[in-house]
């Protein structure tokens, strides 16, 4: 089955696509780097290379040709930031459907979901797509969906739940013509509630596990890998698994340096090899972590294990704009789980006298 693809990025939603059975035949980003990797690892048909608001109709129709009227998927991840944690601290910038690049970015994805009109649609997000405050925004999409044809289900699901070594919460909206979409259970899980909660499920993997071919004393103090800055002492300090509250008064510190809950969560926080990392953030910090346990940041070719890329997946730029195509992805092996789903879904309902016709319009 065919899929398009917006807002591809380095190719992480693509790449489980792909490995589900899709075939990618035009894919999108504006980013230039994330245009050169896209076409490094050859995964799409045709890519376009420009803001989504370009993707007019006679533009896709240029695009696909052929593929225009046989399209079963649409997917992508509008940007996030206006409705991401950050936007409650900076009360300077616009939220959600009020921010331009939020209102530009989720119409135009609306717009080619229009256009096309595909047997589902997968659109993927941060959990605070779902809060209570970006009501508005969520039910907006709802509703064109709804006039579009599509029945839709959403759920917050963290990627460690489905094997990546990565405690990673996102939002993901699925809308089906005719049934609803029933989303893949879970498979593992936090460690201590494995023999209560899930006797089926297995422990979340521990990034030791992913790493440890990649972990070797003589990295420990890589050139360019220097974790902490001014706080590097203090970082070493910091127990596996820990962060800057280690060193507050609340957790028992004889000499506290930090006021409790005074900085981010991720201030000096540091991997521990038994349990999942934390989610990989967009950014690449000297004092920001998630750290590898021997106190210091992690390399590129860590950051795509605990996302799942393979170790020969293609990037472009410096480290910091490598950093940030792998932070920004959605991990495939996550992708490929959702992908794999709806796939059957798809072919279920084919089997069973094909797709309820859209009605209305957006």
């Amino acid at each position: 089955m065919k899929a398009v693809s917006l807002f591809s990025g380095c190719g992480g939603l693509d790449l489980g696509l792909k490995r589900a059975g899709f075939e990618i035949v035009l894919a999108n980003d504006i980013d230039n780097r994330c245009a050169e990797a896209h076409a490094a690892n050859k995964l799409s048909k045709a890519f376009h290379h420009g803001s989504v608001k370009q993707l007019t109709p006679a533009r896709l129709k240029k695009l696909l040709g052929e593929d225009l009227e046989d399209i079963a998927l649409l997917a992508g991840g509008p940007p996030c930031p206006p409705y991401s944690k950050s936007r409650f601290y900076r009360k300077d910038k616009p939220r959600a459907l009020q921010d331009p690049v939020g209102e530009e970015t989720m119409k135009g994805y609306l717009s080619v979901l229009k256009t096309l009109r595909p047997k589902a649609f997968l659109l993927e997000n941060v959990p605070g797509l779902a809060y209570k405050v970006h009501h508005d925004a969520l039910d907006h999409i709802l509703t064109k969906a709804a006039k579009l044809g599509y029945s839709c289900e959403w759920k917050v699901i963290n990627a460690a739940d489905h094997g990546v070594p990565q405690i990673r919460e996102r939002f993901f909206l699925v809308g089906l013509r005719g049934k609803r979409f029933t989303f893949p259970a879970e498979t593992h899980t936090k460690a201590s509630k494995v023999p209560t909660l899930f006797a089926r499920a297995k422990p979340w993997v521990g990034v030791g596990r992913v790493l440890d071919d990649l972990d070797t004393e003589k990295n420990a103090s890589d050139e360019g890998h220097f974790a902490g800055g001014a706080f590097h002492e203090q970082l070493c300090e910091v127990p596996p698994g820990d962060n800057y509250l280690f060193f507050t008064k609340e957790r028992g510190h004889p000499k506290p340096i930090w006021k409790w809950r005074s900085r981010y969560w991720s201030f000096l926080l540091k991997l521990s090899p038994d349990m999942p990392s934390w989610t990989i953030q967009a950014r690449r910090s000297n004092n920001m972590g998630p750290f590898h346990w021997r106190n210091r940041i992690l390399r590129i070719a860590e950051v795509k294990r605990i996302q799942t890329f393979p170790d020969g997946w293609k990037l472009a730029g410096t480290v910091e704009e490598q950093w940030r195509q792998v932070g920004n992805a959605v991990p495939p092996r996550l992708a490929e789980i959702l992908a794999k789903a709806i796939l059957q879904h798809l072919t279920e309902e084919s089997r069973d006298g094909g797709e309820v016709s859209a009605s209305g319009g957006a």
